[in-house]
């Protein structure tokens, strides 16, 4: 029986691509190359980062800054502070997507435990979380800034157990990151995959318990 939801944050429960409109409003025709190299330098430096080790550590944050700055540098993009100052601002405030305010309603009339385990700094979440109005249905709100190692280091995963006496089997943690996916897997949680866009899974380590299109289908999942 799952008891407790976890969500990862970035691309699951909120739209990460939707700075693409502003970043069309800056560089035409290049918004979308430029969102997407900035999230893939993000993910970059977070692992890189968390390989050198914890005395290393720099928040997600300062990752999602120099990670801008680099995306800008590579495509040949002149980045002014008051572009990067709005940039910056459009992340703290990112667009929910459709279902994702829906599934943590759902899930709290069932009175299923839910949480979100993310690289995102603390107040980078609370910003998002609260900007989408999800305050009310999250139980916790938990970074991987409390270990200063990113996901998939084992640590990050431990902290959801030391927020929440529940066993591992009882918990359902939820990703649209195949990566985090197969993390939490590994890791003895419980997995669904939000395969939005008809990716093939990591061809290592074992599949997800479940997957599919959307996140609406964790509510039938957790209540089976």
């Amino acid at each position: 029986m799952i008891k407790l939801v976890v969500f990862d944050a970035y691309g699951t429960l909120f739209d990460v691509y939707s700075v693409v409109e502003l970043a069309e409003t800056f560089y035409p025709k290049k918004g979308l190359e430029l969102a997407t190299l900035w999230r893939e330098k993000q993910i970059e430096y977070t692992r890189l980062i968390t390989e050198a080790g914890s005395q290393h550590y720099l928040s997600f944050w300062d990752v999602t800054i120099a990670s801008l700055r680099y995306a800008c540098q590579k495509l040949s993009l002149q980045l002014e502070g008051k572009q990067e100052h709005q940039f910056l601002n459009q992340y703290l405030s990112l667009k929910a997507f459709d279902e994702s305010l829906h599934v943590l309603k759902e899930l709290k009339n069932n009175r299923i435990q839910t949480a979100i385990l993310s690289n995102g700094s603390p107040e980078m979440l609370l910003s998002a979380v609260e900007n989408a109005g999800m305050s009310d249905y999250l139980n916790k709100i938990i970074s991987v800034d409390d270990v200063k190692l990113y996901k998939v280091a084992p640590e990050a995963y431990d902290l959801v157990l030391k927020n929440f006496d529940f066993d591992k089997e009882e918990v359902l943690f939820v990703s649209s990151n195949s990566w985090d996916a197969l993390g939490a897997t590994w890791y003895g949680f419980k997995t669904y995959w939000v395969n939005r866009y008809g990716l093939p899974f990591e061809t290592i380590g074992p599949k997800p318990s479940k997957s599919g299109p959307e996140l609406g289908e964790v509510i039938s999942i957790a209540l089976s």
